[in-house]
């Protein structure tokens, strides 16, 4: 036996007043809005009265705090799964864009020259490897129910993608894949397939800023 469905959820707005790049930096929490967020995507998982009986989340303190509210509902632990965390890369720390923003200096360009690959950190075939495998393994860590996995929108994204047979290289500013998402998955045979795509924060998005991820 294994997992009925898995649901991919995607941590809220990070109190990220600087509004740099944070990726695996520590200590970036939820904002306040973040928080309802998460209680947001927690409230739909309940709403939808599926079984959900594991709880997996990055070691990230975002997803952490996001997983919180889903760990309430369900009366759950949160386990952690290293391969579900955000991909490292060269611009952590840094403001992208305006006025000395990482893009205008030319020290920076040279992390810029394969967008494809990417060049500015972990390839996108890895990013997509190391989270199949581990839906993959929650899919075959409990006998019956769901399982949700709090994670980041960029490896979510290449799910999407890979599970769509679509090119892994892709315009960031059109991922579908908001704060507080959840993209939820069932197998068909052996694979995993997608069955749905649900924004419960959405109402909160027009407040919400979302400059921190890769």
């Amino acid at each position: 036996m294994v997992a009925s469905q898995v649901h991919l959820v995607r941590h809220g707005e990070v109190f990220n007043p600087e509004r740099v790049l944070y990726g695996r930096l520590p200590g970036f929490r939820l904002s306040e809005l973040g928080a309802r967020m998460a209680e947001a995507a927690a409230a739909d998982l309940v709403e939808r009265g599926r079984p959900v009986v594991r709880l997996i989340a990055s070691p990230l303190q975002r997803t952490q705090d996001s997983a919180a509210p889903i760990m309430a509902a369900f009366g759950l632990p949160i386990d952690i799964d290293e391969r579900i965390i955000e991909p490292a890369n060269r611009f952590e720390g840094k403001r992208m864009g305006g006025t000395g923003g990482a893009l205008r200096d030319p020290r920076n360009w040279p992390s810029l020259m394969n967008p494809a690959r990417p060049s500015w950190g972990e390839p996108f075939t890895s990013i997509s490897a190391r989270m199949l495998a581990a839906i993959d393994d929650a899919f075959h860590s409990v006998d019956d129910g769901d399982v949700v996995l709090v994670s980041h929108q960029l490896p979510i994204w290449m799910v999407h993608r890979t599970l769509a047979h679509e090119r892994l290289a892709h315009d960031p500013r059109k991922r579908r894949c908001d704060l507080s998402s959840i993209t939820t998955l069932s197998l068909r045979g052996a694979l995993p397939v997608e069955v749905g795509y649900a924004n419960p924060a959405g109402p909160l998005l027009v407040q919400a800023t979302d400059v921190g991820a890769v």
